[in-house]
């Protein structure tokens, strides 16, 4: 691969600067669900064209759509209204050597099956119908998948960085504890739909959470106000445990509920999940690859989640630009790491067309100090890609906190 253009950032690392926002939609978000089910739903499918054609054959499943159905919620329990409705798409060969594959079929049974793992109160066979819009590729689409050596499918970009800010990683922590079994064992009212948005302000962290409570658990106002607030003491008292840098933590949960109004008045749902009834959710609107959205980091335009491994750059160079960025920032002498590999349609996917390496040096050293490793460093990893594949369907695909793989 040609050269990479090696930068020193200015400024302090992304920790050490006077604010940082970070968001990230939990296990239950109607958005994380459309991304859970299809990169689980393209792993199922690229598995299932190696078994009857001994190679991945053309698929993109990186379109789908959770219209969010119709609920009433009831202090005691309420009910589900209307199903919500899950439209997926885009692109997938549907017969290999003239017979048919399951392709759509395929879909709906992962979207069964992860649902019924991770949502404890949603049915997908009473609350939810499926439409497939899949549709065959088009002949020029087809080339890359057909050529010897692995292609590129689009020109596009890929981005990683490395390592986790404190505010990233409290972040992610508070959504993941919310969503853990013990604390469903301690707090059976808590649904798994939770997002957090954390605002730091130097050494001040500000959480504000968004969690959805089950009905059927809670049967007054009052005894909403008193899980919420044993909720958010619990949620505190955890995360506490966890600081280093950062000298003050405040957390908000559910800062619409308004008192006196009854269910009007507070998160209520059926099911544990916005998706029945007042959000819906598209592929990509959910986290970036590593489980968040930093605004203050570089970041990719491209939804991970349901893309093809075998050629679309869209999925591979965002993993292996992160791999490459964990590698690097791994390195004494460097702080702090981001890595953007851009591709060319049809070039052979081991060539990016460009790479580029902002690095946050340790005091004392240069870019020609670092500049042979890193380089290195990168070239090794770009050339991982043509085991791509086989990592990804074992979930060794090179991201550590893939969002698809953790949960």
């Amino acid at each position: 691969m040609k050269a990479p253009l090696l930068e020193q950032a200015t400024g302090p690392a992304s920790g050490k600067r006077a604010f940082e926002i970070v968001e990230r939609k939990g296990l239950g978000h109607p958005d994380s669900i459309c991304d859970a089910i299809m990169e689980e739903a393209a792993r199922a499918l690229a598995r299932l064209y190696l078994e009857r054609s001994g190679q991945v054959q053309h698929f993109n499943l990186d379109k789908a759509l959770w219209a969010a159905g119709r609920s009433s919620p009831r202090f005691g329990g309420g009910t589900v209204d209307e199903p919500s409705r899950l439209v997926f798409g885009d692109r997938a060969l549907a017969a290999v050597d003239g017979h048919r594959l399951p392709v759509a079929e395929l879909v709906e049974a992962t979207a069964r099956s992860w649902i019924g793992s991770n949502l404890r109160f949603f049915d997908p066979d009473r609350h939810l119908v499926f439409q497939s819009e899949l549709r065959s590729g088009s002949a020029e689409l087809l080339r890359p998948y057909l050529s010897g050596a692995p292609a590129a499918n689009d020109t596009s970009v890929g981005v990683g960085f490395a390592p986790w800010t404190e505010t990233e990683r409290l972040v992610v922590r508070a959504e993941r504890y919310i969503n853990l079994p013990s604390f469903k064992q301690q707090f059976p009212e808590t649904g798994e739909d939770v997002k957090v948005l954390g605002v730091r302000r130097d050494g001040v962290l500000e959480l504000t959470v968004a969690l959805a409570f089950v009905d059927g658990a809670i049967d007054s106002e009052h005894a909403y106000f008193e899980k919420k607030a044993q909720v958010q003491e619990n949620v505190v008292t955890h995360l506490q445990g966890h600081l280093e840098r950062i000298g003050e933590l405040k957390l908000r949960c559910n800062t619409l509920d308004a008192p006196n109004n009854g269910e009007r008045g507070v998160y209520l749902t059926v099911t544990g999940t916005s998706a029945e009834g007042a959000d819906s959710g598209e592929v990509g609107r959910g986290n970036r690859l590593l489980g968040f959205n930093s605004a203050t980091r570089p970041w990719s335009a491209e939804a991970v989640a349901g893309k093809n491994p075998l050629a679309h750059v869209g999925k591979i160079y965002n993993h292996l630009a992160q791999r490459a960025a964990e590698r690097i920032a791994a390195l004494e002498e460097i702080e702090e790491a981001s890595v953007l590999l851009v591709s060319e349609i049809g070039a052979p996917l081991d060539e990016p067309s460009f790479a580029a390496v902002r690095l946050v040096l340790e005091a004392g050293v240069g870019l020609d100090d670092v500049k042979d490793t890193v380089e290195a460093t990168l070239k090794q990893a770009v050339s991982e890609v043509v085991g791509f594949v086989g990592g990804w369907l074992r979930g060794e695909d090179g991201a550590s906190e893939h969002e698809a793989t953790r949960q």
